[in-house]
């Protein structure tokens, strides 16, 4: 690792300062500056930082190569989805060698017939440093193809329409969309979610009919509330359209019966603050998964598609205390729960008539396991993928009548050298400042020892009631085979123990998130699995928060921290409107517009909060076109700890200026990116290759 004598000078930006003031608070932001993409002088300093980062991990650009080569040769290149029939074709998606992109097909009835190549997503992207296609929506009668196309990686899709009999791509652009749309079952009016132009929140759904201008489609949905996005689909029965609102703690359907698309949407339940709740239909009724009365961990009710007002609910499933109900597929003879028990997935199965309900079963802690693609409603075939922290991805059908279990696909991982039985994992629980414990999953090459030694990178999230469950990574192997332990913190604000894992990690209890991450790593130093000297951090967006977080908490507990894409500005950018998502955010963090809500984001807001104290070796990515956490706020956020901080430790900012939040949009490109964050940690443990 390069030293302060190698006389490489980190960049040094202008401070130019910004007085801002709320509830009579005044902060002063000497880098607000930096929010301008179209000035020069800031992607000039962003060109500066990245050529810092070049020069700073140039005697690693071998090993990055040699990691990606490694990475890459694990994977099948030559892969394909396991297919799903839908409507009388069979849809598969398929990699071929050397190639980054997919290619999506299908097949005619049967697995034999010719393929059909809806899109070659390599010669779509053909001239464009980025490429994704989103939201493929066949027509009922199998002729038509709707699809979205980004080619900035802002998240702002134009949706176009395909003849898939003459192959011929039809003149209507629909810009600054979702990607995603949904037919009526006349298969020429096509429903779709815009955009915000600035603030790109999806807040309106419009009708297109097949032929006419785009100028002439008409407006049938305008989500005015800012702090709500809006979305539409199709029920699994087709017989519904379904356009759907939401906010991070309530919802509203409205719904029209498919065979009637210029009709008009009918209120399901009007929205009340608090009541969260999700649709599907079956029959003549409505099955609903709802918090409602109370039901923190959620319930399933039933009602009659006639009458779909709240009073009229009746369970099914009532409410559990310790069982969060998450989600349910609905088939002629079944119905199939997902629900998570004491952090752990589980899939229930029941027969309609009452004479079936078993669970399927698992046999560890770090496992995850879900219900896969069922289009099909008349079939006794429920489809599932189970993989856990040592056993690769497998998509399993399962005979929900006989019990039979039939693995379609196991995940390859390439190359003599992998053998599952090599590895262990392992669920322990720390105990956090005010006695909650918390759980991680680990995993490692088996004969570790706990002697304070072993690298350690431990990961989280810990926000939006996203869970981060215990999975497979075939990249994750080339830490884990240079002696590196792996653990995820399931962390409060996650859904890992419930809904009320997720409440005591928001709002007013959001450092929850940030200290039980760090009684986390106490409780890894403490029980030897590792030390000071060798533990890790990486998270990122808002897992990025958490990064920013612990550095200012307890920056003695790392040697290097990854920090991607990291929402690290929350005040000022809380306060701003007019950036992306930011009003829909209020009900995950607070209004900063509200004082106590200001007052408590600003005490751990990581920007607000850089000191003058020693951080550690730390890496920071961004990318300049990220729609979710603007660029600016990892540049701004680098350069005030390159003014404050004491240490001589590695601060590197890599901006990708071609990407967004996502990052490279190539399944190989995505890896050099991973590879360049490997050996930064790598380097720090002094292991070379």
């Amino acid at each position: 690792m390069p030293t302060s004598e190698t006389k490489i000078q980190p960049p040094i930006t202008h401070k130019k300062q910004t007085t801002l003031e709320k509830h009579g608070d005044v902060r002063v932001d000497n880098y607000f500056w930096l929010n301008d993409r179209e000035n020069s002088e800031v992607i000039d300093y962003l060109k500066r930082e990245n050529d810092y980062n070049d020069k700073m991990m140039a005697h690693t650009k071998k090993f990055q190569e040699d990691l990606f080569k490694e990475m890459k040769s694990r994977i099948k290149e030559d892969d394909s989805s396991v297919p799903y029939k839908l409507n009388g074709y069979w849809y598969l998606t398929r990699y071929e060698k050397g190639k980054d992109y997919p290619i999506y097909s299908r097949k005619k009835e049967t697995l034999e017939a010719q393929e059909e190549i809806l899109f070659d997503c390599n010669k779509e992207a053909e001239g464009h440093n980025y490429y994704r296609l989103v939201g493929l929506s066949i027509s009922p009668d199998n002729k038509l193809a709707a699809y979205g196309v980004d080619t900035v990686s802002r998240r702002k899709y134009t949706i176009r329409i395909k003849n898939l009999e003459t192959g011929k791509i039809y003149p209507e652009t629909i810009e600054t969309t979702t990607g995603g749309s949904t037919w009526a079952a006349d298969s020429k009016t096509l429903f779709y979610t815009k955009k915000d132009e600035e603030t790109l929140r999806s807040d309106r759904i419009y009708r297109h009919v097949l032929g006419t201008s785009v100028i002439d489609d008409v407006e049938v949905f305008n989500e005015t509330d800012d702090t709500f996005s809006t979305f539409v689909y199709k029920t699994k029965s087709r017989k519904y359209l379904v356009i759907g609102s939401s906010s991070t703690l309530t919802s509203e359907y409205r719904i029209l019966r498919a065979d009637d698309p210029t009709g008009d949407f009918q209120v399901f339940q009007p929205r009340i603050r608090g009541l969260e709740y999700g649709i599907a239909h079956y029959n003549t009724d409505f099955y609903v998964l709802t918090n409602a009365d109370g039901a923190t961990n959620f319930k399933l009710m039933k009602v009659s598609e006639e009458n779909t007002a709240k009073e009229n609910w009746k369970d099914l499933i009532p409410h559990r205390e310790s069982v969060l109900l998450e989600d349910v597929e609905i088939f002629k003879d079944y119905l199939v729960v997902s629900e998570r028990d004491n952090g752990l997935n589980r899939i229930n199965i029941k027969r309609w008539d009452g004479t079936a309900d078993y669970y399927l079963p698992f046999d560890n802690e770090t496992y995850t396991a879900y219900v896969s693609t069922n289009p099909d409603f008349d079939t006794k075939n429920l489809r599932y993928s189970y993989n856990s922290l040592t056993t690769p991805n497998s998509v399993i059908d399962f005979d929900m009548e006989t019990k039979e279990k039939e693995v379609k696909k196991e995940q390859e991982v390439l190359g003599a050298e992998f053998d599952k039985n090599n590895y262990a994992s392992e669920r322990v629980w720390a105990k956090a400042e005010d006695g909650t414990l918390i759980p991680m999953s680990l995993v490692y090459r088996k004969g570790i020892k706990k002697e304070g030694n072993n690298p350690v990178l431990q990961y989280g999230y810990g926000s939006y009631g996203s869970t981060i469950d215990p999975y497979f990574s075939t990249v994750r192997l080339s830490l884990l085979d240079r002696g590196f332990i792996y653990a995820i913190a399931h962390i409060r604000g996650s859904e890992y123990l419930g809904r009320s894992w997720y409440d005591d990690g928001k709002l007013l209890k959001k450092k929850n998130t940030f200290t039980d991450f760090i009684d986390c790593s106490k409780f890894l130093i403490e029980q030897g699995y590792t030390s000071t000297d060798h533990l890790y951090a990486m998270g990122g967006s808002a897992g990025g928060l958490l990064m920013g977080a612990i550095v200012n908490m307890a920056p003695e507990l790392y040697n290097g921290v990854v920090a991607s894409v990291p929402f690290v500005d929350v005040v000022s950018t809380m306060l701003d409107d007019s950036i992306p998502l930011t009003t829909g955010e209020y009900d995950e963090w607070g209004n900063p517009n509200e004082e106590k809500y200001y007052t408590y984001m600003k005490s751990y807001s990581p920007y607000d909060n850089v000191v003058a104290q020693e951080y550690p070796n730390m890496l920071v990515t961004t990318g300049l076109h990220d729609s979710q956490v603007q660029y600016w706020e990892p540049a701004k956020w680098v350069a005030k700890l390159r003014e404050l901080k004491v240490d001589d430790n590695l601060l590197l900012l890599h901006t990708n200026m071609d990407a967004g939040h996502g990052g490279a949009s190539g399944r190989f490109e995505a890896l050099k990116e991973v590879a360049e964050e490997y050996a930064f940690l790598l380097d720090l443990e002094s292991i070379k290759e």
